[in-house]
């Protein structure tokens, strides 16, 4: 797509725009409403992410791999209910009506937790439920993203668009580590509330400010925001068992689940172990995100463009498996917090900063039902199912008498498989871009 181009700015302004921004004229507008969007939706999420891993800790560690097997069930019932509604609905309805639902989720989880009501059972819901709306909504986001740019617009905004999310990633942690303590952290669920809704707004402005497509080889249709997916409900499962490619991308997903899976059940039961209190471990996850968020944020806006029109999406989609070969050799040699704690600082920063953009940018060689349906099934069902899986897998390894060193050991050779696979999805998604390009592509690009 080729967005309208963004009207009324002084010409000082849209020049310094011009030069921050790695979009044309045409697509400025939109590259910035979407940069908003995301800044506003992580900005939400960061909030409620610190909260949710102390409860996770408040629950008990030995419940998480429960906790990891019940959100996947609930993902599970819930991905035939998004499928029939992004079927029945055009994509400027379903897109609010996702969020609004979840800030109704929102205003109920703090009215429990303002009442103390069944404080455990609450935190182990409230967990489960974070771990869902982060999926949904971001998966949302992102296939929103894939409908309107191109394979070469995305390498190009990909990296600038995740930096309005790592932006708003950085003040989700910085409003948690000041007011959890003085107002309680019960009443930050106000915030998020508030930063969902500004999300709406950015996505329905983004709806106004996209055009019709001129390049790339493709013609976007004007109607795209007000004309239904379509297909049934569960065409999600269906479209993603026959294409290849797109079992691919599904394997990378669990993988990436594997790796951070591993790493988190490891992190939950060190911090449980050496930090004593609540709020002393919901600032140590919100100083976590906090440097991860600046890390990330300096990437993607000197580096993410740049390192996937060089190396392409193959190496970059291949540089977090890397990262994870390295920590867990590094794990098994050292096995203490301060290991654990600077390997989820480097693994979610490469994750975020050159990796997540790399992994966008596949879908955006696929079909239109495809990036709503099976790329939501890929991101959400098939990461949580994985979580699930591999969460009992910790635990298993854990009944079995091995210690954090011989887990990470064992996780090793899984890694490197990941890096395998990483650089043959590139390849693969190179040939279909260039194939879109050249409009030598026949039939279902998703095939």
């Amino acid at each position: 797509m080729t967005p309208a181009p963004q009207r009324g700015l002084p010409g000082t302004l849209q020049g310094w725009l011009r030069k921050a921004v790695p979009a044309t004229p045409q697509e400025l507008a939109a590259a910035l409403w979407s940069f908003g969007y995301f800044f506003a939706l992580l900005a939400g999420y960061y909030v409620l992410r610190p909260l949710r891993d102390q409860m996770g800790i408040a629950g008990g560690t030995r419940a998480l791999p429960w906790l990891f097997t019940a959100t996947f069930l609930t993902l599970l019932a819930a991905q035939p209910l998004y499928g029939a509604l992004v079927a029945r609905l055009p994509r400027a309805r379903f897109i609010p009506i996702v969020y609004h639902f979840f800030v109704l989720n929102l205003a109920l989880f703090w009215l429990l937790l303002a009442l103390d009501v069944a404080p455990v059972i609450v935190a182990r819901v409230f967990f489960v439920w974070v771990s869902v709306f982060n999926l949904f909504a971001v998966a949302v986001f992102w296939s929103f993203m894939a409908d309107l740019f191109t394979s070469e617009q995305g390498k190009r905004l990909f990296g600038f668009i995740g930096a309005g999310g790592t932006a708003g990633a950085l003040l989700g942690p910085v409003i948690t580590i000041a007011l959890a303590v003085p107002l309680g952290p019960h009443n930050l669920l106000i915030a998020a509330i508030v930063f969902l809704e500004i999300a709406v707004f950015c996505a329905a402005r983004l709806e106004r400010s996209a055009g019709v497509s001129q390049g790339a080889g493709q013609q976007r249709r004007d109607d795209d925001a007000t004309q239904r997916v379509g297909g049934s409900a569960f065409a999600a499962l269906t479209g993603l068992v026959r294409s290849p490619y797109l079992l691919g991308v599904a394997a990378w997903v669990s993988l990436l689940s594997f790796g951070a899976t591993i790493l988190y059940l490891v992190q939950a039961n060190m911090v449980a172990e050496h930090v004593q209190g609540a709020g002393a471990q919901t600032r140590i996850f919100a100083s976590i995100d906090l440097i991860v968020g600046l890390l990330t944020l300096a990437t993607q806006v000197f580096a993410t463009g740049h390192f996937l029109k060089r190396f392409g999406t193959g190496i970059a989609a291949a540089a977090l498996p890397a990262v994870y070969v390295v920590g867990f050799v590094l794990l098994w040699w050292s096995p203490g917090l301060m290991v654990v704690l600077v390997f989820q600082v480097v693994q979610r920063w490469m994750n975020f900063a050159i990796a997540n953009p790399a992994r966008q940018v596949f879908f955006t060689v696929v079909g239109r039902e495809e990036k709503y349906k099976a790329k939501n099934m890929i991101d959400v069902v098939v990461y949580r199912g994985s979580d699930a899986l591999y969460g009992w897998v910790f635990s298993s390894l854990q009944a079995m008498g091995l210690k954090i060193g011989a887990i990470a050991l064992c996780a090793l050779p899984v890694a490197l498989l990941w890096t395998v696979l990483s650089t043959a999805l590139g390849r693969h998604q190179e040939r279909r871009a260039a194939l879109h390009d050249s409009g030598d592509a026949q039939g279902d690009p998703a095939r």
